[in-house]
C-alpha cells in the first residue's frame, strides 16, 4: 500500500512525532510511505526509507495572504502528480494539523474517498475558546468549510465528540484512533543512565505554553506540601520561563522546583520519577501520560477536555484524575506520591505502534 502523510512542518510537537512514528511503523510493515512537509522545519530524525519532501511556500507577492490556500493547494497537487507518476497512486492520504487541512481540502488530486483529516486537539478550545460573538461565528464557519462531510480521524473520543457537539459538524465518516507508541523503543531509551535514579521526585514534561498551565502545576505543588523536588522538563520563551521562576519564588518553592530544560531523551527522568503530573487545560490525547505508564511511572492529571480521562480510565489510573483546579490537583499529587496506583500493563498494548498502524491502514478499505 502507498500512503501519503501531510503536515505543516515537523517542529518538535506531539502531532509531528505521531506522524513520523506512523510513517516508520507502516514502512516497517512493508508499506511505502511519503511525508510531505509544508514548512522547511524538522526537529526529529527522519525514519529510514520514508520518502520525505518539503513543499515550502516562498511567495513574496503583496497579495500572498489572499492567494495562499489556492496557491499552496496547486503546489501540493503538482507534488502529488509527480510522486504518483514516479511511484504509483496513493491508496491513502492523511492530513494533519489545521493549516495543512485547509490546503489539502482545496486539492484537486486528493479524492475524498482516500483523504482523511486527523484532528490532534480539541478544536473548540484551541480555535474558539477565546472568541465571542461574530468573531466566534466566523471562525466556526471557516472550520466547518474544511471538515463538513469529510472523513475524520480523532486521536481520542473526546476530540471526536467535540467535532459534533461543540462545532456542529456533520461528518462523512468518523474514526477514533489513538496515538501510536513504540513500546520497546521507549523502554530501551528509558534504560539509559539517570543521575536522579533512587531519589524521590515528581516530573512534568511539556513545553512552557499557556495550555499546559505550569502556573496551576506549581500552585498545586506548593499546596500539596510535598518536599520531593518537582522537575520541569521543557522550554519556552525567555519571558514565560522568567515568569514561572518568579512564581516559584513567590510561592516559596524555588528551592524544590528544578528547571531541567529540553531533554533529547526524557524517558530516564520519567522512569525514575515517583509520579508524572499533567496540569493542562486541554489535551487532544496526552502522549506523555502513555509514555510515563510505559516507563512504569504512575500519573495524575487534570480531568481536562481531551484524552487524559480515557487514558487513565483504561489503565486503572482513574483515581489520579483531578478537577481542573490547583486544589484538587494538589490532593491527587499528594495521594499519587504517597500511595502510587498499580499500572494495568495489559491495557498499554492497544497503544502499540503495529496495532495503531493497522487501524490507519484499514481506512483504505473503508
Amino acid at each position: 500500500m502507498r500512503v501519503l502523510m501531510m503536515i505543516d512542518g515537523l517542529a518538535g510537537g506531539g502531532a509531528e512525532k505521531v506522524v513520523l512514528t506512523l510513517a516508520e511503523g507502516m514502512q516497517q510493515m512493508g508499506h511505502e510511505v511519503t511525508v510531505f512537509s509544508l514548512r522547511d522545519v524538522c526537529d526529529y530524525a527522519l525514519p529510514a526509507n520514508v520518502h520525505y519532501q518539503v513543499l515550502a511556500d516562498h511567495s513574496r507577492a503583496p497579495w500572498r495572504k489572499l492567494t495562499e490556500l489556492s496557491r499552496r493547494a496547486a503546489m501540493l497537487d503538482r507534488a502529488i502528480r509527480a510522486a504518483e507518476k514516479q511511484r504509483g497512486r496513493f491508496d491513502l492520504a492523511i492530513s494533519n494539523l489545521h493549516k495543512t487541512d485547509r490546503i489539502a481540502r482545496r486539492s484537486r488530486e486528493l479524492r475524498p474517498d482516500r483523504l482523511w483529516f486527523c484532528v490532534h486537539g480539541v478544536l473548540s478550545n484551541t480555535y474558539l475558546g477565546h472568541r465571542t460573538g461574530l468573531d466566534r461565528w466566523l471562525k466556526q464557519r471557516k472550520i466547518a468549510q474544511v471538515y463538513h462531510r469529510q472523513n475524520m480521524i480523532s486521536v481520542s473520543q473526546a476530540v471526536a465528540d467535540d467535532l459534533v457537539t461543540k462545532l456542529g459538524l456533520t461528518l462523512k465518516a468518523s474514526k477514533v484512533i489513538n496515538n501510536p507508541f513504540d513500546i520497546d523503543a521507549i523502554r530501551q531509551l528509558a534504560a539509559a543512565p539517570c543521575e536522579w535514579a533512587g531519589k524521590p521526585y515528581l516530573v512534568h514534561v511539556g513545553r512552557f505554553h499557556e495550555q499546559k498551565r505550569h502556573d496551576r502545576l506549581m500552585k498545586a505543588y506548593a499546596l500539596s506540601g510535598l518536599q520531593a523536588p518537582l522537575m520541569l522538563v521543557g522550554t519556552g520563551s525567555e519571558a514565560r520561563t522568567a515568569a514561572l521562576k518568579a512564581l516559584a519564588d513567590a510561592l516559596g518553592i524555588a528551592d524544590r522546583v528544578v528547571f531541567m530544560g529540553f531533554q533529547a531523551n526524557p524517558f530516564p527522568l520519567i522512569k525514575h520519577a515517583a509520579l508524572l503530573v499533567l496540569s493542562s487545560d486541554n489535551e487532544g490525547f496526552g502522549n506523555v501520560l502513555v509514555e510515563s505508564l510505559i516507563c512504569g511511572t504512575p500519573v495524575v492529571s487534570t480531568d481536562c477536555p481531551g484524552g487524559p480521562h480515557e487514558i487513565l480510565e483504561s489503565t486503572g489510573m482513574a483515581r489520579g484524575l483531578a478537577e481542573v483546579n490547583e486544589h484538587s490537583l494538589a490532593e491527587k499529587m499528594r495521594e499519587g506520591f504517597l500511595q502510587p496506583l498499580p499500572i494495568r500493563e495489559e491495557a498499554l498494548q492497544k497503544y502499540g505502534i503495529r496495532a495503531i498502524c493497522q487501524r490507519y491502514l484499514s481506512l483504505a478499505n473503508e
